[in-house]
């Protein structure tokens, strides 16, 4: 049969489509559900996260939009539609940012004497204005003292220290925590049971010894109620031993022993420690044996476990630390296995007496209590007081150590007034603060507590008696007190905050500061050395989600701070001052929210 030829009718038309009408309707489909799929990314993943804030901190690279951003939180001027000015949140990959211990950026300084692991700061105009984020899943710190046993894996979500580390005992995961059993390098079976061997040799209990410094954080699994252990180590390779420590409620402190002092006074420290912190003691004339000769109290301790002492294939290092310590006329009190106890002379050291590596005091003009930023010498620094007046043993024991006015204080003009009334003004304040203000500090949620101008120490001694620890922030540019913080029995550091301050995002529960605007003026000519937003914007990194900033000082300047802590998105309140005092100052309290992690 032959085919039957229909024409089109037009029903059929309506039946089929033209090529090149079927190609752009599936363009079309294409690009409706390209759409969808970004709309997705970007609303329900990090990516959009990342995208937004990385076009965000374009911007504020140019100095000025970063300029105009100061301005207008400064002036109070709202953003578009008359809402607030705020800051933006970095992105995700800040989410540790420490500005002067940037590893990237760091990376190009010299390995000399681990130069490039010390303290390197961009200027303010080079960094980010923005507000570090939190990691996704934080939540707020697991409280004391049950964070010395264990704390969320989401906030420090790190795994490579506990997989290299599990096997001795320090720390390993367990469901949503990391734990951790109290071991450690040198003393797997528990740091208790190293304590109490240290204590068959060194007078641990009875108050004589309060301060100590770890060096390389091997301590950071046993802090005690009656030392004030502050361990330091570099921001390291593990991911971080040191915020671990500080996300446990135990003091610590980001630095490293590479060419310059260590931002102590001498004598601070009436215990020095290295458990295997690999400390290469006696090189470059042993230069860092003398820093921890200038740290140590006279009559103080210096315990270093592991090597070099009597190690395997370190004959000749261990025997030119012990030819170094006699030098100093230190007494190698017993060596225990791998572990070498030496105590410090309180009498005059042998120096200038010839030795073996050519050791000499340094010239009258060293201070030995200064100690920012400044050169590690290779001479013995010589003490400025009698040893005999603050040597271990004659020192008043703790607790009487922190109420006492140490001679350093009296010898200051009226010093022994000053101290007393310094003492009374803040013991009746820190009551004000508690009883009025509702500061939460006789409780378990503040734990980490900083003093950015500490000046005697006194607010940290008003507090003693509460559950927390203070690192008490002494400005080089000031009067240099804290060598008297130290003689109390407190701990501290010099810092200027002109600078980002040496520790992890999220370090303290509560951050407490006087005359806040000081910190950023010259104290001769009062002009502005930095910005008071920068200064705020870094409060607001080393502050806790949750965490409280309690700023006094004049009403003018309050105002001032109330407006930046509304742009870095704080609740604040102003309050007067407590009734006894006849200053002008006002109270501000803020509070730092915990960002949803969509907000990030």
């Amino acid at each position: 049969m032959g085919h039957l030829s229909l024409p089109f009718t037009t029903s059929s038309k309506h039946h089929h489509r033209s090529p090149k009408r079927l190609h752009l309707l599936d363009l079309i489909t294409f690009f409706f559900f390209f759409i969808v799929i970004v709309f997705f990314l970007l609303v329900f993943t990090p990516l959009g996260d990342s995208l937004a804030a990385s076009g965000r901190q374009s911007l504020l690279e140019d100095p000025r939009q970063r300029q105009k951003l100061v301005e207008s939180v400064m002036v109070g001027k709202g953003g578009r539609g008359g809402k607030r000015t705020v800051i933006e949140v970095c992105g995700a990959e800040y989410v540790d940012y420490m500005p002067c211990e940037d590893p990237k950026r760091n990376s190009g300084f010299s390995r000399e004497m681990n130069y490039y692991r010390e303290r390197h700061c961009p200027r303010a105009e080079e960094m980010q204005l923005c507000l570090v984020p939190n990691p996704r899943g934080y939540k707020v710190p697991v409280q004391w003292p049950e964070s010395l046993h264990k704390i969320w894996h989401d906030n420090m979500p790190y795994n490579k220290i506990a997989d290299r580390k599990g096997h001795q005992g320090w720390m390993k995961e367990e469901g949503p925590y990391f734990i951790f059993p109290g071991g450690g390098t040198m003393f797997p079976e528990g740091a208790v049971q190293y304590i109490e061997k240290l204590g068959q040799y060194i007078p641990m209990a009875g108050g004589t010894l309060r301060t100590a410094l770890d060096m390389g954080c091997g301590f950071w699994g046993l802090p005690t109620s009656s030392k004030y252990f502050n361990p330091f180590a570099p921001r390291d390779s593990h991911k971080a031993q040191i915020q671990f420590a500080l996300e446990r409620g135990i003091p610590a402190f980001v630095a490293m022993l590479g060419t310059r002092r260590l931002p102590f006074p001498a004598s601070s420290f009436d215990l020095m420690h290295c458990s295997r912190c690999l400390i290469p003691f006696t090189a470059y004339n042993a230069t860092y044996f003398i820093e921890v000769d200038r740290l140590l109290r006279p009559g103080g301790y210096l315990v270093i476990s592991g090597p070099p002492v009597q190690w395997a294939k370190q004959d000749i290092e261990w025997a030119d630390l012990q030819g170094v310590a006699r030098a100093l006329c230190y007494e190698l009190i017993v060596v225990d296995g791998s572990t070498a106890i030496c105590k410090k002379p309180i009498g005059d050291s042998c120096l200038p007496n010839q030795n073996e590596f050519g050791l000499e005091p340094c010239d009258e003009s060293d201070d030995p209590s200064y100690a920012w930023y400044f050169t590690l010498k290779k001479c013995v620094s010589r003490i400025q007081r009698k040893k005999e007046d603050f040597g271990i043993g004659n020192m008043p024991k703790w607790p009487q150590r922190l109420s006492t006015a140490p001679l350093l204080a009296i010898q200051i003009k009226n010093g022994r007034d000053v101290f007393e009334a310094d003492s009374r003004r803040w013991t009746r304040r820190v009551a004000y603060y508690k009883n009025s203000l509702n500061v939460k500090l006789d409780t378990p949620s503040i734990r980490n507590v900083m003093d950015m101008n500490a000046f005697l120490g006194s607010f940290a001694a008003a507090i003693i008696s509460d559950p927390v620890w203070v690192m008490n922030v002494v400005p080089p540019r000031n009067p240099l007190t804290l060598d008297i913080i130290y003689d109390r029995g407190l701990i501290g550091v010099y810092h200027d905050w002109c600078e980002p301050f040496s520790t992890y995002p999220r370090t303290y529960d509560l951050i407490h500061v006087v005359k806040i605007e000081s910190l950023t003026k010259d104290n001769t000519s009062g002009k502005n050395r930095c910005n008071l937003m920068d200064l705020i914007v870094e409060v607001d990194s080393i502050l806790r989600p949750s965490g409280t900033f309690i700023v006094r000082d004049s009403p003018e300047v309050i105002v001032k701070v109330d407006r930046i802590a509304s742009a870095v998105r704080w609740m604040t309140s102003i309050h007067d001052k407590e009734p006894e005092s006849h200053r002008r100052d006002k109270i501000l309290i803020a509070t730092k929210p915990l960002l949803s992690a969509s907000a990030l």
